[in-house]
């Protein structure tokens, strides 16, 4: 079918000649809609509706809903969002690519040119960057060591990984070593603007890590999704989605001296957590958002999920144009970027009153004092001149209120750590990383970092030995400038030696602690910290032993793994003392805003990322190099492999008819249980159903890996699911870890063991929960997982978008308690059976349904649930199966 809005093509004068767009000024004048005052990351998206208008996909009457948005209006409208791109990291990459693989098996079936419709649609670039490890750390040749037992341990994945860029024509692979999937889509993959058949149009795309919203910085509309969603917009469906809610941010003011860019954003994301913006588009305007860096912009996009938004949108201007030329991108690139959002209307930061949002928060950014947040959540700010007595009261504080339920008079009490004249305790820093996306694209942050620590060299100062320090740098650029600017070696000689380019810390890959200190902690109970300039501190997510763990900005992680302590006053207490005997204190090495602009020129020099971006790769990372893939349409599955399986997801048997009789809980959780909690994550324990199954497998335990690392083989995902050593099951109250009880017989037992034994007699499973489930990462596995143990629907008071729509997209119906209603009020203790009604046929949007709760008694109860799958293509989805099977029915009839 015609586009119905064709008159709407229009040419304008791009950096290298005419070109043509599909222009939203000609839509108003078509529609009488007033685009103009609608909030600009929405006309973003309008403008992909006009422009791939179709008539299937996307409907005339998508267009003028959404060009016709109301700030205060009902949202029951459907958007379909077309990307233009696709980005993915490794841990959720490998497992859709091995997806990708398992659809043309099953293509394979219909003849070999129906092996070739299974291709993406979109390009796909897929970052290497959360398989890293910090084993090795405090020595010159740490990365190097890391990176050699990285690409020891995971061959065969990236054997599968090359595999899948020859087999796929629009797949590429950034690889292992060169930097972050934030930091290298930032400095090398956005766009802005780009072009295809021959029209230009917004750089788009959703990624399979939730931090994709750091690309917001630059205007570019983008948001995570799990690898589900993406496999779906990348085999050429929309990103289906309500028409939502756009908060704007009036940012006002400017930052006082010594506050940084890690202050102000974790003080923005605990004033938008708390204003309650979970699941809406946030966009920043006004004076102070026109000032900020693009640097700046991208930290606050890159905490979107934090806050809870789907995205923190930053349009393009100015700012994004320099910052485009500061990373080398061509000059007529840029003209083009230029060009393109003037003629839409769309180009600058709108000042107050300039657009229409359904409500407006105003933050002055003159207020933001230095912080940090933790210990167990990023929106949880604590000012620093209050994180010396906030720790303290958590020290005593009762666990059910947040705390750690010590007497406060042992916190002084040191034990021996196992080393010669050096002892440990509970408020010790053991783990300090300057690690993670959020600041490590932020130059101003990381050369603050570099100052403090080359004023701290000079005095002499040093962090205790039992501080695990690390580096990892979001991208080979960063270590180009550090080095240029003469504070690489400072960093490195306190012990800040670079470990990789990856997540890292932040991720769960910090590695493990000495064995000494790792047995004076749980012989002790001690209560070990962590400080990290990263963005997530979920309880067992930096590491298993590490019960108290702080985001703070990298100066900062400096400075504390100098104090050795997070009981600290930066502003009384003492670092320590230099040559001479004088007390040095934080304000004595704190650089300057004029010292940290003297060597920001090295970072803003287009010259270095050229030369970083320009070879591909190849010639600073010779280990790929040594990787081969093979040239197969099909990939050859090893039938004794532990790392790549033939993923369940499209055999029919997976998944069953919709009513849910009989079924028992297999937990109930309460409030913000994360991703962190019900994903498979860090490292496997020996004694875990995993660990069990790789050494039944002929693995040794050295060899196990991480989760993360293995998540191409759905045996050892399923058996990680809900098996965090912190989660928390009312079922068996006073116990942490993945277990439960199985019923009728009430015995204690892991999760996936009392899963299998519920599939062996076909007994349904559920899922309760409280408030913010699945908050956190993007994880596809938090869903697959779920559905592989034999959940079929999950109850919870609130929930986390992506992970309420990946449930939805694999087939486990998510539904939510109506006000009023809970698993504590409701009494449920776990040794009830449940009816799940009126969803045995095709369900509508937000549909209610009857949740029968028969107890040991005898008794039943009713009460209404609310049916969140909240669109009718995630009707669609769930009806089929999930978003898989549907789409391989659509390619295959097509």
């Amino acid at each position: 079918m015609k586009n119905p809005f064709e008159q709407c093509k229009k040419t304008f004068s791009a950096g290298d000649g005419e070109k043509s767009l599909y222009s939203l000024p000609e839509l108003q004048k078509i529609t009488g809609a007033n685009i103009a005052r609608l909030p600009a990351c929405l006309r973003v998206v309008l403008e992909s509706l006009l422009r791939n208008c179709d008539g299937e996909r996307i409907a005339e009457s998508h267009v003028r809903s959404l060009a016709e948005w109301q700030a205060k209006g009902k949202r029951d409208s459907e958007v379909p969002f077309v990307v233009a791109r696709v980005v993915l990291q490794d841990f959720t990459g490998v497992p859709l690519l091995a997806d990708l693989a398992a659809m043309r098996d099953a293509a394979a079936k219909q003849g070999e040119s129906a092996v070739k419709q299974i291709e993406p649609l979109v390009p796909v670039d897929l970052v290497v960057d959360h398989s890293i490890q910090v084993d090795h750390y405090g020595s010159p040749d740490a990365m190097r060591l890391n990176m050699e037992i990285e690409f020891s341990r995971n061959r065969e994945r990236y054997a599968f990984l090359k595999w899948g860029t020859g087999a796929f024509q629009t797949f590429k692979v950034v690889p292992p070593g060169a930097g972050i999937v934030h930091q290298v889509n930032l400095e090398h993959l956005a766009r802005a603007v780009m072009e295809t058949d021959g029209v230009c149009h917004p750089d788009t795309l959703v990624g399979t890590d939730s931090h994709t919203t750091m690309i917001n910085g630059i205007g570019v509309v983008g948001w995570g999704v799990g690898g589900i969603e993406a496999e779906a917009a990348m085999l050429g469906q929309p990103v289906y989605m309500l028409e939502p809610d756009v908060v704007g941010v009036h940012l006002t003011g400017a930052l006082r001296p010594g506050v940084t860019a890690t202050d102000m954003v974790l003080t923005i994301t605990e004033m938008l957590r708390n204003a309650g913006v979970v699941g809406k588009f946030v966009e920043f305007f006004g004076e102070g958002a026109r000032t900020l860096s693009v640097p700046d912009r991208a930290t606050i996009g890159n905490m979107a999920p934090e806050y809870g938004a789907t995205m923190g949108f930053f349009p393009a201007d100015e700012k994004t144009i320099d910052y485009l030329r500061s990373t080398g991108r061509d000059e007529s690139l840029l003209k083009t970027v230029e060009s393109y959002y003037r003629e839409q209307g769309m180009f600058g930061i709108p000042a107050d009153g300039e657009c229409d949002y359904s409500r407006v928060l105003t933050a002055d950014l003159s207020e933001v004092e230095p912080s940090v947040a933790g210990p167990r959540r990023p929106q949880d700010r604590v000012p620093l001149r209050s994180l010396k007595q906030k720790f303290r009261e958590l020290y005593s504080a009762p666990a059910e209120s947040g705390g750690y339920g010590k007497n406060s008079e042992s916190l002084a009490a040191r034990f021996p750590s196992g080393k010669k004249d050096e002892d440990i305790g509970d408020g010790d820093i053991l783990i300090a990383a300057i690690t993670s996306c959020t600041n490590t694209s932020n130059p101003g942050v990381l050369l603050a970092a570099g100052l403090l620590a080359q004023k701290a060299a000079a005095r002499g100062l040093r962090p205790p030995a039992r501080v695990k320090t690390s580096l990892a740098p979001g991208s080979r650029v960063v270590t180009d400038y550090l080095e240029k600017a003469g504070l690489l070696n400072p960093l490195a000689e306190i012990g800040f030696h670079q470990v990789g380019y990856g997540c890292t810390t932040c991720i769960g890959n910090s590695g493990p602690l000495d064995a000494d200190y790792e047995k004076a902690i749980s012989d002790n109970d001690i209560v070990g910290v962590s400080v990290l300039s990263g963005n997530r501190n979920f309880e067992a997510r930096v590491h298993q032993n590490i019960r108290a763990n702080f985001l703070m900005s990298p100066p900062l992680v400096v400075a504390f793994a100098l104090a050795g302590r997070i009981d600290f006053d930066m502003q009384t207490d003492s670092l320590g003392e230099d040559q001479n005997g004088d007390a040095v204190f934080l304000r004595d090495i704190w650089p300057s805003g004029e010292e940290i602009a003297a060597a920001m020129k090295h970072a803003v020099d287009p010259q270095n990322f050229r030369l970083r971006y320009a070879a591909g790769f190849e010639k600073d990372l010779p280990l790929w190099g040594e990787i081969g893939g093979g040239e197969s349409a099909q990939y050859e599955w090893q039938s004794d492999s532990t790392y790549i399986r033939m993923p369940p997801f499209l055999e029919s048997d997976v998944v069953a008819d919709s009513q849910i009789v009989g079924a028992r809980a297999l937990a109930i959780l309460g409030d913000s249980v994360t991703t962190d909690h019900i994903s498979p994550a860090g490292a496997i324990r020996p004694s875990s159903p995993a660990g069990m199954y790789l050494r039944e497998r002929g693995v040794k335990a050295a060899d196990y890996n991480s989760y993360g690392s293995r998540r191409g083989n759905h045996e050892v995902m399923m058996r990680g699911t809900f098996a965090n050593v912190r989660i928390r099951n009312l079922m068996t109250p006073g116990v942490e870890g993945g277990v439960t009880l199985h019923q009728p017989d009430g015995e204690q037992m892991p999760i996936f063991d009392a899963a299998m034994k519920y599939q062996a007699t076909k007994t349904p499973l559920l899922i309760f929960a409280g408030r913010e489930y699945g908050t956190g990462s993007s994880r596809d596995w938090a869903a697959k997982g779920s559905r592989l143990l034999g959940v079929r629907a999950v109850v919870a008071q609130s929930y986390e978008r992506i992970h309420r729509s990946n449930l939805a997209g694999m087939g486990v119906l998510p539904c939510q308690f109506m006000e009023g209603d809970s698993a504590a009020s409701l009494r449920l203790r776990g040794d009830e059976t449940f009816d799940l009604l009126d969803v045995d046929g095709k369900i509508s949007p937000l549909q209610k349904a009857r949740l029968l709760i028969h107890r040991a008694n005898g008794e039943t109860d009713e009460i209404s649930v609310l049916v969140r799958v909240d669109t009718p293509t995630e009707c669609e989805y769930f009806a089929k199966g999930g978003i898989l099977p549907f789409v391989l029915n659509r390619l295959m009839a097509a």
